[in-house]
């Protein structure tokens, strides 16, 4: 590894980080992982596909986006959830800029906006 990327590292904790030779996946927001790079610190329900019909929901602050991944950070609990980014199905995403426990306790109730 490249002592600039070794620096980079280090700055930015274990974060993705991009630059000019990112692959486009990652710089331009028309793929996932781009968009959802630009929603990096906000308040986000997610819900992914399990199986054929089966619906189930995450919901944390978005932390980091890699290529195949999402990093979610649980309210409740101050824990990490590494999450598939291609069973991902919808992603509510918070852009109040209120209490964040009143904002967990909407986007649970369904109520977010």
């Amino acid at each position: 590894m490249e002592e600039n990327q070794l620096q980079d590292q280090r700055q930015t904790g274990n974060h993705v980080v991009t630059n000019a030779n990112s692959p486009e996946i990652m710089t331009n927001n028309i793929y996932t992982p781009a968009f959802l790079r630009q929603q990096i610190g906000k308040l986000v329900r997610v819900e992914f596909l399990i199986g054929t019909n089966n619906l189930v929901d995450r919901i944390g602050i978005l932390e980091d986006v890699g290529a195949s991944y999402i990093l979610l950070r649980s309210l409740e609990s101050n824990t990490t959830v590494y999450a598939d980014i291609y069973s991902i199905k919808f992603v509510t995403i918070s852009n109040s800029m209120a209490n964040t426990q009143n904002q967990y306790y909407n986007l649970y109730n369904g109520s977010m906006f």
